[in-house]
């Protein structure tokens, strides 16, 4: 299921934490179990012959089933002192969920809440997480989604640097990873021909380094706002 979602050996390694060696092995394994050639095994990719597609679609529906069966128990097995588990990123985990716990604990004293502050889409369907928050939409159509809010942006520095001039101004972004999103596109039009000195993951090194004056970050409104030295 992971080649046939990503396309590649290497890329559904990764999605399934082993080495691509170890995935194309397996692919092997299963053709000869069943007499039938599964992948197109091209330099840069991997897609499936029309026989791997037909069997890709059968092991859809088999994980599908599997995972209604398990979400079936999980739920037939809860209890009113059952608890919760929310994913979401780091940020909103501790500046927005983390201090409205208190008010949810009064509420619904018997329910035990497991936030974890993570990037990483969480797979609900695998038990992984209850809720998830993201600011992306997800694109498994049985799951129930709701837009909950919105993420402001701005751009945010220390003093002596929002002092500079505008020609002087350096800039800080996420890395690679993070390029697509909106708040990074809008940051590549703001600086005109001007340079990133600092690339980082997460949200809080990027505010650390806007704050000791290394350049100027965008950041969301409900984190850096409240920040004395931005």
């Amino acid at each position: 299921m992971a080649l046939a979602r990503t396309g590649s050996l290497s890329a559904a390694a990764r999605e399934l934490g082993c080495d691509h060696a170890t995935v194309g092995r397996r692919v092997a394994a299963l053709e000869q179990a069943l007499g039938l050639r599964l992948i197109v095994r091209l330099p840069r990719s991997t897609p499936l012959t029309q026989g791997g597609q037909a069997i890709a679609g059968l092991a859809a529906e088999i994980e599908e089933q599997s995972q209604a069966i398990a979400r079936h128990a999980r739920s037939a097995g809860a209890t009113p002192q059952a608890g919760v588990r929310i994913s979401a990123p780091p940020s909103i985990a501790a500046h927005i969920l983390a201090p409205r716990i208190a008010a949810f604990n009064q509420a619904f004293p018997q329910i035990v809440v497991t936030l974890s502050g993570e990037s990483a889409l969480a797979e609900l369907d695998r038990g992984e997480a209850d809720i998830a928050v993201r600011m992306v939409r997800p694109q498994q159509p049985e799951l129930l989604t709701q837009r909950i809010g919105m993420m402001r942006y701005a751009l945010y520095a220390a003093p002596e640097h929002a002092a500079l001039p505008d020609a002087a101004r350096r800039f800080l972004a996420y890395d690679h990873h993070y390029r697509q999103q909106p708040h990074q596109q809008w940051l590549q039009q703001l600086l005109q021909g001007r340079p990133v000195v600092f690339h980082a993951s997460d949200l809080f090194s990027l505010q650390q380094a806007a704050r000791s004056g290394l350049g100027a970050a965008v950041l969301p409104t409900f984190v850096a706002d409240g920040d004395p030295d931005l």
